[in-house]
């Protein structure tokens, strides 16, 4: 994500690791009330699953892959998919340079009714994991930029595949119980956010047909495990990514005054941009700009021609994400102005037309009839309410512009007891993207199984 996350302790003792995760997990589903189930059998046929999911989980957090690169991982869903009776199809998307990516689609008929989606992502990023666990990723790949880096399943997409794997193999075992057609989608490249729509380009629905319904969740670390989130409207801001590069005029470190320095104007920029948000934006409008990435310059001595910025933008509302845009090529031309850069050296800014989405809009009809069945089958107590979120995803466009109900459920991975000391003290728990991001898996994943099943079951009447 874009994305949420949650946190174990990190003492590095195995026994206690898998004993705590395991008997948080048993006491969830014992605590779920027998006559509130939503389908007989659901919770003890999902916590006979458990050890294998568990090594499933384990199994793809030791072997990460970033984005654009999910074969081994994409192979192993796809795999697994197909032992449990789907009709599977492999390297599903195509990208806007042409190559063709790693997208997972399995479909499983069971006779006239309506279709239904279900995704999972399936990518990593590139972060060096600290969490200190006996199956933590020691994986090192090459990134874009030529970098090398870490990769960890930092965002939960590993916790997601289990999930997805584990309702797969109950809707098979279930097929008496519902009717229609269930499509479960392995997405490539959430992390770049251009998995979706390569998958949507590359004939998704023409070739696998148009969804009735699109079904997806997202651990959470402000959750905890052994419960879900829900919310209807807007979940997940839209996300934007812009390049900004400052074009100056080269010269000697030490003769200044005969160049335009383009390190000096970048800086001038980053300070500036904070200004967009805060000051040229309606505070009732909820928008973040944020520059991650600044690169420029090859030696001590040398002042560079140019310095390169990468931003993202999170907004709701695509008139705020324009205009923000729009201040953004402003604030650059105006300090490049500022500095008396020539005409032919204004500013680059480009707003990138892969690593974009739209912001993820839960269907509220959708979202109210599946919050019942998640009360159904898990507790009232396990069902908590959502709350909007300025991180990102692009699952909402399998929705095709809200044209089809879609809705994303959080899905709660923190340990109660430190979740509960987290709010205590103010001090929030390794969240998205964190080297230290651990699920409390074992209740996370039956959890997640369980309330996955129940809403497909409902769906699939």
């Amino acid at each position: 994500m874009p994305c949420y996350a949650g946190s174990m302790p990190l003492h590095g003792r195995k026994a206690p690791w898998f004993l705590h995760n395991f008997a948080v997990a048993g006491a969830v589903l014992a605590a779920i009330p027998l006559a509130a189930q939503s389908s007989p059998g659901l919770p003890a046929s999902v916590q006979a699953q458990l050890p294998s999911l568990t090594e499933t989980y384990k199994q793809l957090h030791r072997n990460p892959e970033l984005s654009h690169h999910e074969e081994k991982t994409s192979a192993y869903l796809a795999g697994e998919l197909r032992k449990a009776g789907y009709t599977v199809t492999e390297h599903v998307g195509k990208y806007q340079d042409g190559t063709q990516a790693y997208g997972v689609v399995a479909v499983l008929e069971n006779g006239a009714g309506p279709r239904l989606l279900i995704r999972t992502d399936m990518d990593a990023l590139p972060v060096e994991e600290k969490t200190g666990l006996d199956y933590a990723s020691t994986v090192r790949a090459t990134n874009p930029q030529g970098q090398d880096v870490g990769v960890m399943h930092a965002c939960g997409h590993d916790i997601h595949i289990t999930v997805l794997l584990g309702t797969a193999r109950e809707m098979a075992a279930r097929k008496s119980a519902w009717h229609g057609t269930l499509v479960l989608i392995g997405q490539p490249s959430e992390e770049t956010i251009d998995g979706a729509r390569a998958m949507l380009a590359d004939g998704l629905y023409q070739r696998f047909g148009t969804p009735d319904f699109v079904l997806s969740e997202h651990d959470s670390s402000v959750h905890a495990a052994g419960s879900i989130a829900i919310k209807g409207g807007a979940l997940a801001a839209s996300s934007t990514s812009i390049d900004v590069t400052m074009r100056g005029v080269g010269a000697h470190g030490s003769a200044p005054q005969n160049g335009k320095d383009p390190v000096l104007m970048a800086a001038e920029f980053v300070v500036l941009a904070q200004s967009i948000v805060s000051r040229q934006i309606d505070p009732q409008q909820p928008a973040v700009l944020t520059v991650g990435t600044i690169h420029g310059g090859a030696k001590r001595n040398i002042i560079p021609e140019e310095v390169t910025m990468g931003l993202t933008l999170r907004a709701y509302s695509d008139k705020v994400r324009d205009q923000i845009i729009a201040d953004v090529r402003r604030t650059a031309e105006g300090i490049a102005v500022g500095y008396g850069v020539p005409a032919d050296r204004m500013p680059i800014v480009n707003v990138s037309q892969t690593e974009i989405t739209p912001a993820t809009y839960n269907d509220v009809s959708l979202a109210e009839r599946l919050r019942a069945v998640a009360v159904a089958g898990l507790g009232v107590e396990h069902v908590e309410e959502a709350q909007s979120l300025m991180g990102s995803e692009d699952v909402g466009l399998f929705s095709l512009d809200h044209k089809i109900p879609a809705m994303m459920f959080f899905l709660g991975a923190a340990d109660p007891d430190k979740l509960a000391h987290a709010k205590e003290t103010g001090v929030p728990l390794p969240g998205p993207h964190s080297p230290l991001f651990a699920p409390v898996y074992g209740p996370t994943i039956t959890t997640g199984v369980t309330a996955m099943t129940a809403m497909a079951l409902d769906l699939l009447k």
